[in-house]
């Protein structure tokens, strides 16, 4: 009897401990409100099971990308990076039989992405002529860091990597089994003959 009463109080500070800590980052973040709507629970490792809204609200399921090979890359319409938008267009245009480009808008570094996911749309192609997917945008780092990019920088998920985004236009690259091979930082352009190479291989 003693050794159940003793489990149930330590069960119970444990449970008022968490609900303490919840209400620390609530504090810490006050639009920590976000969390309730991302499943803090939800460890996919398989990055097929994703779907996600592109940049007009359809569905995106991830399943459709089997078989290609995938350059993911956070991105921003009012960064110093922001010029790789045609360097991107000019790699896709170049290999789309090989890879497809994945732009996920994010105003996660120097609030440099503060616009509408319309004013995003216009401004990618009115300037660049992107024609590759760009989806909705989302937080790619932070307490609100969208599960995708848990997935990307979590080597639970991903088998190997911890590093997430350190600035706009970093970059993943996904094979075509779904498998994360290598991150690029946004200093790395996207023509380059690393990213080349691994197209080709």
């Amino acid at each position: 009897m003693k050794t159940t009463f003793a489990f149930l109080c330590l069960a119970l500070l444990a449970l008022v401990s968490a609900q303490s800590n919840l209400q620390s980052v609530s504090r810490e973040y006050p639009d920590a409100e976000i969390i309730s709507k991302i499943d803090l629970m939800d460890v996919r490792k398989d990055f097929y099971e994703f779907t996600m809204n592109d940049i007009d609200g359809n569905p995106v399921d991830f399943s459709s990308f089997k078989g290609k090979k995938l350059l993911i890359v956070n991105v921003a319409s009012k960064c110093g990076y922001t010029p790789q938008y045609a360097a991107l267009q000019e790699l896709y245009e170049t290999y789309k039989d090989q890879i497809t480009i994945l732009a996920f808008p994010a105003n996660n570094f120097g609030g440099q992405e503060p616009g509408s996911n319309e004013d995003i749309k216009s401004f990618c192609t009115e300037n660049y002529g992107v024609t590759f997917p760009i989806f909705e945008k989302i937080s790619v780092k932070g307490v609100d860091k969208h599960p995708l990019y848990r997935w990307l920088s979590d080597k639970s998920m991903n088998g190997w990597n911890n590093t997430e985004p350190s600035w706009n236009f970093c970059k993943y690259f996904v094979s075509e089994k779904g498998e994360l091979i290598k991150f690029f930082p946004s200093s790395v352009k996207p023509m380059d003959e690393e990213i080349i190479a691994l197209i080709k291989s």
